[in-house]
């Protein structure tokens, strides 16, 4: 059964003699991204490495009861990527292709690029090797990338797998997300098939190049099962020097915090009652990931297999536009309505001068207080011609 399989074996972790020992201070300057899907076991991955000694800036985003053993994500980091994401008008979980596109477009502004190596280099004197995490973060390889390259970091990349019915359910579960199992599934498709092409470049060391540092694909049953195992996987994979000179202590710390029972979904594929065309995807998506997880999986026939998924799942979501156009419609006249309705969002609320809002300047309508879930329905040319429509045009 694909996805069965163990990482490769390693030798056991153990700390190094007196001789050995590397001064911290001289580990090449080093930035790890945790990419994959919400709920995919990210925040055991950033947990773990924390613990064998990589540095997650702070401050960190608080723990809570969906997530009681913490995030490992930079408070700053969920922030900046929140903000970029309303500005592209794109979802978290956005199963739209197009979407790429236009965080993409955001990601390539000037601006943005010195903030985001900015950030790093201030915490690059806090560590030589730092871990950066967040479920948002696949939207925008791009921009880290060159960020970690112009503060003189190597970029490398650490995939986390989990089965997508078990990804689906925890995000129902411990989320409330009241999109439906279709809107998850292709969402974590679209997540995974653009985050394997994003990192593709990342393909190791052997040319030299120190800006492609490496990539890996984790499998979140594999790191519950034998996180020693699979963190030296990834550490002699990556080049890690904290992992590599972890300490017996660290060793102990982490078994303290990793816990078996984290993987609570038991639920398949079959269960989430997809339609057969998106299952099929899915399936045969989640099938060629695996690989990766492989030693020596990540190969040429699997780059190319994976295109043509993500080509056919292109192909689906855009038959599933046209056939939707009437939905497509209908959320347009929704958002009309409550940009004209007198109360409603944009509409003069009680003893406010004709033309909407306080001045009256019908340019005002308050569209980004329609809810996101109404304007993300709408495609960018609608978006387009209703800011036309009440004098919003962008420029």
């Amino acid at each position: 059964m694909v996805g069965a399989g163990r990482p490769v074996s390693l030798p056991a972790v153990s700390a190094p003699s007196p001789a050995d020992a590397v001064d911290p201070a001289e580990y090449p300057r080093k930035v790890l991204f945790v990419a994959g899907a919400g709920r995919s076991g990210t925040s055991t991955m950033a947990g773990l490495m924390q613990i064998l000694g990589l540095h997650v800036p702070k401050p960190e985003v608080a723990a809570d009861e969906t997530n009681p053993k913490g995030f490992g994500e930079p408070q700053w980091v969920v922030e900046h990527h929140d903000r970029l994401l309303k500005e592209a008008v794109v979802q978290v979980s956005d199963s739209r292709p197009d979407a790429w596109f236009e965080t993409g477009r955001v990601s390539t502004r000037e601006v943005e690029r010195i903030a985001t190596a900015d950030w790093l280099e201030g915490h690059f004197g806090v560590s030589r090797e730092l871990v950066v995490k967040d479920p948002r973060l696949s939207w925008f390889l791009g921009l880290w990338r060159v960020a970690a390259v112009r503060t003189g970091g190597t970029p490398v990349f650490a995939t986390m797998l989990r089965p997508p019915a078990e990804v689906v359910g925890s995000k129902q579960t411990y989320y409330a997300n009241k999109l439906g199992s279709a809107h998850l599934a292709a969402s974590w498709l679209n997540m995974l098939l653009h985050t394997e092409r994003g990192t593709r470049d990342s393909t190791g060391l052997a040319d030299g190049d120190t800006r492609t540092g490496g990539r890996v694909f984790v499998r979140y049953a594999d790191l519950l099962d034998d996180w020693t195992r699979t963190t030296m996987h990834v550490g002699e994979t990556l080049q890690l020097q904290h992992v590599l000179h972890a300490n017996s202590e660290q060793i102990r710390d982490g078994h303290r915090f990793v816990d078996p029972s984290l993987r609570r979904m038991s639920q398949t594929l079959a269960d989430l009652g997809l339609p057969p065309t998106l299952h099929e995807l899915v399936g045969q998506t989640w099938e060629e990931l695996n690989k990766l997880a492989e030693p020596g999986g990540d190969t040429p026939e699997v780059h190319a297999t994976l295109d043509q998924l993500r080509e056919a799942y292109t192909d689906l979501y855009a038959e599933a536009e046209a056939i939707s156009r009437s939905s497509v419609v209908a959320a347009e006249q929704k958002l009309k309505k409550q940009l004209k309705r007198p109360g409603g969002p944009g509409g003069p609320g009680p003893g406010a001068p004709a033309g909407g809002q306080p001045g009256g300047d019908p340019s005002s309508y308050a569209a980004d207080k329609v809810p996101h879930s109404v304007r993300a329905l709408v495609p960018p040319s609608v978006r387009r011609g209703l800011r036309r429509a009440v004098g919003r045009e962008r420029g």
